[in-house]
């Protein structure tokens, strides 16, 4: 059967509407609300009901977006080995990271009904939790928070883990969770490479383990100063506290916010949301990376796209396992949109890099969402009238990508979403198929009165999915919790819920911020573990948070 596309449902929306408004005489703004939303609750019932809501809608071919950008690194050099770099932590300046908002509208203002909302959980946990331990936060290893929000993120490797949080990074031992280097300032990692890289520590940093090569992949933007840089380094060996390959791409006058990396067997991808001379929204850009020429220390070419302003930020693909996708795959890259995920194909070239292309968007009709507080702040706490921003007019940080032992590419995602008074986690599982994408499954978790939020899902190699996220209420402070499904579940089904830390306070005082990203990593030894890390409080405050690094194993997985 058809599928039944956002476009049509709206349009199918605004004829019964018509029709309703002229019969009972609907004349004021809340008879109207009222009327639409039992109109699109029927509507969406009906198109559930004919499963016309998991397919792609397509209008015609996907047509390229934009003209290709191509430019050389600024500079580039081979750094000496980290371990030798003296601990330099970052001034104590109490910064609230500034986020710049696309201002792109992803939906109604009021809350629609969620026609996949999960209120129970089917069974309990079959996830164990191998470990959990500090990060880098208030009073851990002697570091003192100097900007907010953290930007929690973290890579795990061979032997070794790197947590990075804004403006510090550290090295952990896997096994014994011992520091082999840190807390240390994030532009230590370019001392000695001139220019804004080595004197700005802006942070919005991102740390990923290219498992196929064995490499740490490391990058913040320099933004202090002009032109705005994109600041890359790349391990010449699989131990974190060696030699980096550094590079510097410059985006000139455009501010590169909010940027996001993911590991691709041709490239390294990355997507930020651009404001021309740091102020209006441009849309996102999307460049790839010469992995290659990276990897080996040599000159690397960065292959780009700038989309328009109707386009949301994007997340690109990011692989899991040791399975690299089919040959000439290009790397997915998603936008969220009106009840729709919009899919972008990124395929580079970098031979000739004037043959580059993206193409898109083919638009995923998913079931009907509302933005969690509509985009903006409203996450309530214990003890407090401060509220938390949900970050939800953007997908969260990964989109991860794997192709199962049974040669099924799949893709998982989630963002945040209003559920009656409070919000969910919306994930999805996106299958491909001769390179069509399609969405196989979908859920918002929302078990009980809490607010869930800031949330980050992976995928195991036998099909598993964790996703952990911050939970909080107004009587309970913000904390941090972990759920996930095995394929035997009914489709849309989450398991019960783990707490994995308990928040001790509440952060006050006139900051909003929370997050602004989280991070879940599979443990490339065994392609089971899931790691996750995120921010909480100890104690009320302001710009005293912390951060908790958890493991988690479903013993289906060996």
């Amino acid at each position: 059967m058809a599928v039944l596309g956002s476009k049509l449902l709206y349009d199918t929306t605004q004829f019964v509407l018509s029709l309703l408004c002229i019969g009972l005489e609907v004349v004021d703004m809340r008879s109207y609300l009222f009327t639409r939303l039992l109109v699109v609750s029927a509507l969406q019932a009906a198109v559930l009901a004919t499963g016309m809501v998991s397919g792609p809608a397509l209008a015609g071919s996907p047509q390229a977006q934009a003209p290709v950008e191509v430019a050389q690194s600024l500079h580039q050099d081979v750094s000496s080995p980290l371990r030798d770099v003296p601990v330099s932590p970052s001034a104590h300046n109490l910064t609230e990271r500034p986020l710049r908002q696309p201002g792109v509208n992803n939906g109604a203002a009021f809350v629609q009904p969620d026609p996949v909302l999960q209120q129970s959980a089917p069974a309990p946990l079959a996830g164990t939790v191998a470990s959990g331990f500090a990060g880098v936060g208030n009073g851990d290893y002697g570091f003192a928070p100097n900007a907010a929000p953290p930007d929690t993120n973290l890579a795990v490797g061979a032997t070794q883990i790197v947590q990075w949080v804004n403006e510090s990074f550290i090295v952990f031992d896997k096994a014994t969770h011992a520091v082999l280097k840190g807390p240390i300032a994030g532009n230590s990692l370019w001392s000695g490479f001139g220019g804004g890289c080595q004197t700005n520590n802006d942070g919005d940093p991102i740390v990923q383990y290219d498992q196929a090569a064995n490499r740490w992949v490391m990058t913040q933007f320099s933004v202090s100063t002009t032109p705005y840089l994109q600041c890359v380094a790349v391990s010449t060996s699989s131990d974190a506290t060696g030699t980096y390959n550094r590079y510097s791409y410059s985006y000139g006058s455009q501010f590169p916010d909010y940027p996001k990396l993911g590991i691709w067997s041709d490239a390294y991808y990355i997507t930020y949301n651009i404001f021309n001379n740091g102020n209006t929204f441009a849309g996102p850009k999307t460049c790839a990376w010469d992995r290659a020429a990276m990897l080996a220390g040599t000159a690397a070419t960065q292959v780009c796209f700038q989309l328009g302003t109707s386009v949301n930020s994007l997340l690109p693909a990011d692989l899991d396992g040791i399975t690299n996708p089919p040959a000439n795959t290009p790397n997915y890259q998603l936008s969220l949109g009106t009840n729709s995920l919009n899919v972008y194909k990124f395929h580079v070239d970098f031979a000739t890099p004037a043959n580059s292309t993206i193409t898109g968007p083919t638009n995923l009709a998913v079931p009907a969402f509302s933005r969690a507080c509509n985009g903006g702040t409203c996450i309530p706490q214990s003890g407090t009238r401060q509220q938390l921003d949900s970050l939800a007019d953007r997908l969260m940080y990964r989109l991860a990508y794997r192709v199962q032992t049974s040669g099924v590419e799949t893709l998982v995602v989630n963002h945040s979403v209003t559920v009656s008074k409070n919000t969910g986690i919306r994930w999805y599982e996106i299958r491909v198929a001769g390179g069509t994408p399609s969405v196989y499954q979908s859920g918002t978790f929302s078990p009980d009165t809490k607010f869930r939020w800031m949330g980050s899902i992976a995928m195991d190699k036998v099909g598993n999915i964790g996703v952990g996220y911050s939970e909080s209420s107004s009587t309970s402070f913000p904390s941090i919790a972990f759920t996930g499904r095995v394929p035997t579940d009914p489709l849309g089904a989450l398991q019960a819920e783990t707490l994995l830390k308990a928040g001790g306070g509440a952060q006050q005082r006139n900051l909003s911020r929370w997050g602004d990203y989280s991070a879940m990593q599979l443990d490339p030894t065994d392609d089971c573990t899931f790691w996750f890390t995120t921010e909480y409080l100890k104690s009320n405050g302001t710009f005293n948070w912390s951060t908790w690094i958890s493991a988690v194993k479903f013993p289906s997985c060996n």
